[in-house]
């Protein structure tokens, strides 16, 4: 970053996971779990899309929701995503329910260790921004995407919401900060529900928040990308002082995105995921009308939208990543 580059660099969203063969052979053998909390596996599993992609850079193999546990809940990883048996809305005062346990956060520093001994590759470091991990936290499940129990807490409960948020911020900052330690060159927060709440009531209550966890990061010497899925036109928030690049989902327009965001910004994203189910001649096409953009704002990492998703032909994938990096 802050290097005008001859090509963009390009990473995927959920690069590590069940569009690879190799982890799929893996996890034959271990859980999900087991993959993420166990250092050696988890290093592995990180490096994979470096090698079998062909990505510029890798993010390490975790979960959003180790912040969570780390904070004293328990989460069961299932085949229908993770669930808490003791979601927050349920409980009264659910602040004073919660007991900081940041050692166990500790498998995340062994694993980045362990891929910054084996590899130069750029290695990403991550956490999830405070409404997401909360809503995760207060629902219990990820089953209903719109979080209809935890949105009613927010506008119930301002307040108690208020402490969940400090609490959030202030563990996810020395979770940052640690990874910084252990040798991440770039962190990225992933708001993936930004779009629940109106702008508004996002910016007066979480973007205080995202600037305090953004601003630690960056005081140490390490850029932030700032991830916010379904901010629309909440990117005119999207200022220096908040993250180096910010990502742009697939719903909003990059040239629009351009004009909304502050221009010393750069933007990341917007494919979307879906597009790697295209032809190859349609994914060449689109890459084209990207790269006039990067002709335009070389301050763009291209990226997709969200995730790859599970079923992605792998080939397709190569092929666009190839296609960013030749076209």
């Amino acid at each position: 970053m802050g290097l005008k580059p001859t090509r963009p660099p390009v990473w995927l969203m959920r690069q590590a996971g069940r569009v690879l063969p190799r982890y799929m052979k893996m996890r034959e053998s271990h859980s999900f779990k087991e993959l993420m909390e166990t250092p050696e596996l988890a290093a592995e599993v990180t490096l994979m899309p470096v090698d079998d992609l062909g990505v510029d850079a890798a993010i390490i193999f975790s979960d959003i929701l180790t912040v969570p546990v780390a904070m004293g809940m328990e989460i069961e990883w299932t085949d229908r995503g993770p669930h808490f048996p003791q979601p927050l809305c349920n409980l009264d005062n659910p602040s004073s329910h919660l007991k900081i346990q940041t050692e166990r956060l500790d498998h995340v520093y062994k694993a980045i260790d362990i891929v910054v001994s084996r590899s130069t590759v750029p290695l990403i470091g991550f956490c999830g921004a405070p409404l997401t991990t909360l809503c995760y936290m207060l629902q219990g499940v990820s089953t209903r995407q719109n979080f209809p129990d935890a949105k009613k807490f927010i506008y119930e409960n301002r307040q108690e919401t208020r402490r969940l948020v400090d609490m959030l911020t202030e563990v996810s900052i020395e979770y940052a900060t640690k990874q910084i330690e252990h040798g991440i060159d770039t962190f990225q927060l992933f708001e993936s529900n930004a779009g629940l709440l109106p702008t508004d009531v996002y910016e007066e209550i979480f973007m205080p928040s995202v600037r305090k966890i953004t601003q630690a990061i960056r005081s140490m010497g390490i850029p932030v990308i700032f991830f916010a899925k379904g901010l629309g036109c909440g990117l005119r928030m999207i200022t220096p002082d908040v993250c180096d690049f910010v990502g742009i989902d697939w719903q909003t327009n990059i040239w629009d995105a351009r004009r909304m965001v502050h221009p010393s910004v750069g933007l990341q994203g917007n494919f979307d995921p879906h597009l790697l189910f295209a032809s190859h001649g349609q994914i060449a096409a689109e890459v084209a009308q990207y790269h006039k953009f990067f002709e335009q704002y070389p301050n763009w990492i291209a990226n997709l939208g969200h995730g790859v998703l599970a079923d992605t032909p792998i080939e397709n994938v190569k092929y666009f990543i190839n296609k960013i990096k030749n076209q």
